[in-house]
């Protein structure tokens, strides 16, 4: 009998993708032992203010950003195979996670493991996400959350009631179902957002943010095409 696929999901604006969302998907592409990881840019984040950067150049920096983490992959020895994945740049209007989670579960089929990666900040905005109950019915959720992070106060009631149902307490638990769990990893702490990247590319001197921050291929085109200047 063939063994359900296990495919990791990390969707968001990735403007731009740093390093902060390469460290969160290695970590779950060794820890889930995933098949694949799909970086999903959003089309029309709706959640997001105006001033985004188009979704085709948003595509085209995580599809370099994926050149560095498929080479980490090789590096570390991690068999998970990167996609770029065009579903929400493609779709029109706003851009719904549960409409990407419906898709995704159409396209892989019934038994296929979905889990969708994501920080502890974003957990904490998911009762705000549209129809996020059914989008957690489609998917499996692995969470990187902080060490020491105390999320329990600042959990919204429906969410810590989702979160008490259906919560595994270690990886290998969401290999037992295809959907509806959620995994809260408390062994990553990230401290990057694209928000302040921006912010920094904006007003410091060219050169001063480097593949530390950004991933060297994003870089590249971030430094050609003159954003965020």
């Amino acid at each position: 009998m063939n063994t359900p696929q296990k495919i990791g999901i990390l969707g968001g604006t990735f403007d731009p993708p740093h390093i902060g969302h390469l460290k969160l998907a290695t970590h779950f592409a060794k820890t889930l032992n995933l098949d694949t990881l799909l970086l999903i840019p959003s089309g029309e984040p709706w959640q997001k203010g105006a001033h985004i950067t188009s979704a085709n150049i948003r595509y085209q920096l995580t599809e370099a950003a994926g050149i560095d983490l498929a080479r980490a992959f090789l590096y570390l020895k991690i068999p998970t195979q990167v996609g770029i994945d065009r579903i929400e740049v493609d779709r029109a209007g706003p851009s719904y996670a549960v409409d990407t989670a419906q898709a995704l579960r159409e396209r892989f089929g019934p038994t296929a493991n979905l889990i969708w990666l994501m920080g502890v900040d974003s957990l904490l905005t998911l009762p705000s996400w549209h129809r996020w109950q059914e989008f957690t019915q489609l998917i499996n959720i692995a969470v990187a959350s902080r060490p020491n992070y105390q999320l329990t106060a600042q959990l919204d009631t429906a969410l810590s009631a989702y979160i008490t149902g259906h919560q595994v307490l270690e990886a290998k638990d969401l290999e037992k179902y295809p959907s509806g769990h959620i995994w809260i990893d408390e062994h990553l702490a990230i401290n990057l957002s694209s928000t302040d990247l921006r912010k920094h590319l904006h007003s410091s001197a060219r050169g001063s943010i480097d593949a530390e921050q950004i991933p060297s291929h994003t870089l590249e085109i971030i430094n050609k095409l003159g954003l965020y200047q």
